[in-house]
């Protein structure tokens, strides 16, 4: 595993479809940090907690990098862009720094990465990875505050990061796939279901997490149909709640079952899945379109302060690609390098629309203010017309 220095050729490029045994074999989508690099990050918390602004009011100058340390989070957004569509980075020193110190360093790094997107009702910008008691397969469930097994899903930003600052007891393994291979593995087994995994007739639930003037569910294709730049959507357990939830959405076709029971299988397998522990300052970094993940249900520690945590963050990045022109009504914007995703939820502040116009100047990424592009009435229509 090299430095965050060494070049990472096989990252170059688009994104490509791997199986398990590709990323054991090369894992050139890791990297460690330098001590001097690590230190970085240190130095730059010590100045944001003498500074003591409020998380969205901050800048890079309230966080200031020195240039190794940014250079090491350039790379890691860069490489979930090329060849595997993800990156772990190693090395964080979160054993020397309170959950306080944390939070703000993270959201710190963030600040050099891309555009925050708000993650739930809430519309919280940062989220602990924790059991909190919460509940997964009931109305409205998300796993994160859960000790559950979670489905194979992705997040709703170009790029989800997780940072870990406690492991479980036991369990709580992530587990990644190419949706890539996913897709071609299906083009190989069924290709008669590609077509329907790319029409834009399925409805998942937004599980209570949208803005107040939309549905409570959304369209969006399972395959994008781009031959140049892939993307998938697949969450079985938020399109089953829109069929459980809303009796007025269309019924899953026989077609569409057989579709989603064949990912269900194919998903899991040891061929597809790779398995990875995130340790102690480790930073997973994900993108959505070209990836799929889960976890393995885990038992936490008794005393608190040894319970698995970890932080996420969802980004807009400026070197995101493009979307096909049906995944606007969920994603909002879908030219590349866009400020787009996020669950808008209903505690939007005018902190936070300052924040997301000046950061995206910041990362000179397109920003169009947020409006809906299906209100409640626009389903309505879409579920009336013949």
């Amino acid at each position: 595993m090299g430095s965050s220095s060494d070049a990472i050729e096989s990252n170059e490029g688009q994104p490509r479809a791997w199986k398990a045994q590709d990323v054991s074999r090369d894992t050139s989508w890791a990297m460690r940090l330098t001590p001097k690099q690590a230190e970085g990050f240190t130095s730059a918390l010590k100045h944001a907690k003498q500074i003591g602004k409020p998380l969205l009011e901050m800048t890079r100058a309230d966080y200031p990098l020195p240039d190794t340390s940014r250079h090491a989070l350039e790379q890691a957004v860069e490489t979930t862009q090329g060849r595997w569509g993800m990156c772990l980075v190693k090395g964080f020193p979160t054993d020397d720094w309170s959950e306080a110190d944390m939070r703000l360093a993270y959201w710190g790094m963030s600040l050099y990465m891309g555009v925050t997107r708000p993650q739930n009702r809430a519309s919280e910008v940062i989220n602990d990875v924790r059991d909190a008691g919460g509940s997964y397969k009931v109305k409205g469930g998300r796993g994160y505050n859960t000790n559950a097994e979670l489905d194979f899903h992705q997040d709703s930003a170009d790029v989800v990061s997780l940072l870990c600052r406690r492991t479980a007891k036991s369990g709580g393994t992530s587990k990644v796939l190419s949706s890539i291979a996913l897709r071609d593995r299906v083009q190989e087994l069924r290709p008669d279901l590609i077509p329907v995994l790319q029409a834009n007739n399925w409805f998942h639930s937004f599980q209570g997490h949208q803005d107040l003037a939309q549905p409570e569910f959304y369209r969006c294709p399972i395959f994008g149909n781009d031959p140049e730049h892939f993307c998938a959507r697949a969450n079985r357990k938020n399109t089953l709640a829109a069929q459980t939830d809303f009796a007025r959405v269309p019924r899953l076709t026989a077609q569409q079952t057989e579709a989603l029971d064949l990912l269900d299988s194919i998903m899991p397998s040891e061929e597809f899945c790779y398995s990875m522990e995130l340790e102690r300052g480790d930073m997973q970094l994900l993108n959505s379109f070209v990836t799929l993940h889960s976890r393995t249900s885990f038992e936490d520690f008794e005393n608190p302060d040894q319970k698995r945590h970890l932080m996420r963050l969802w980004l807009s990045i400026p070197i995101s690609m493009p979307l096909p022109a049906e995944w606007a009504e969920y994603w909002g914007d879908v030219r590349a390098g866009s400020v787009r995703g996020g669950y808008r939820g209903t505690a939007i502040t005018s902190e936070f629309l300052e924040y997301e116009k000046r950061q995206s100047e910041v990362m000179k990424m397109a920003f169009t203010p947020w409006k809906p592009l299906i209100c409640k009435e626009d389903m309505a229509a879409i579920l009336q017309a013949p």
